[in-house]
């Protein structure tokens, strides 16, 4: 198995990083909270670590688990820390009561503005809620980015976890997936219940 490295102790830090070492993956958290990222290391167990917020994270697959609001200042902090790691971007750039976008191009785009030129980012994990992700059921995982590469090795993470990976497309293709977080939260919203998850039906 590998290493992942996640910025961020939250929610989606929590469901994701308990997943990845249920499956016997290598965990590193980041966070500038380094108490409350040593308090979810504890609960993850499973041998995961704490390490130092804005070095070199260790896994060449690093999950960028903050909010909107924080992501594009997070990868920018880290520059050349970053580079040649692939980033895995999980936001959704919701307005105030997540009735709408708030950015005209994507969250994935803007942080790989961001991010070092040798960094690859890579859309995943938006469409699910981290209390259903957490239940570690088989759950579908859509995908956007520009690297063949890059969308290849977390698509093999993400099915190491127990995930079906459906391919989206390039890089731009990450606003789609983000239209799709607000259809989940409206789907949620208006009677069919926050366990839910979008998937595909291939015939």
């Amino acid at each position: 198995m590998t290493t992942i490295s996640i910025i961020g102790s939250g929610n989606m830090a929590a469901a994701i990083g308990t997943r990845a070492a249920k499956h016997g993956h290598t965990v590193e958290l980041l966070s500038r909270n380094t108490a409350k990222a040593q308090a979810l290391a504890d609960q993850i167990g499973e041998g995961a670590t704490v390490g130092t917020f804005g070095a070199t994270p260790a896994g060449d697959i690093v999950i960028v688990a903050v909010p909107y609001t924080s992501v594009v200042d997070a990868v920018a902090k880290y520059g050349e820390a970053l580079a040649g790691k692939i980033l895995v971007d999980i936001s959704n750039p919701f307005n105030a009561d997540a009735s709408g976008l708030v950015t005209t191009s994507s969250a994935a785009q803007e942080i790989a503005a961001a991010a070092p030129e040798s960094a690859h980012v890579v859309k995943a994990l938006n469409t699910i809620f981290g209390h259903v992700l957490a239940k570690g059921t088989p759950l579908d995982a859509f995908i956007a980015g520009d690297s063949a590469e890059a969308k290849s090795a977390v698509a093999e993470f993400l099915e190491s976890v127990g995930l079906r990976t459906l391919d989206a497309g390039g890089l731009p293709a990450a606003a789609i997936l983000e239209s799709a977080g607000l259809l989940l939260v409206g789907l949620a919203r208006n009677g069919a219940g926050f366990d839910l998850a979008l998937g595909a039906e291939v015939h």
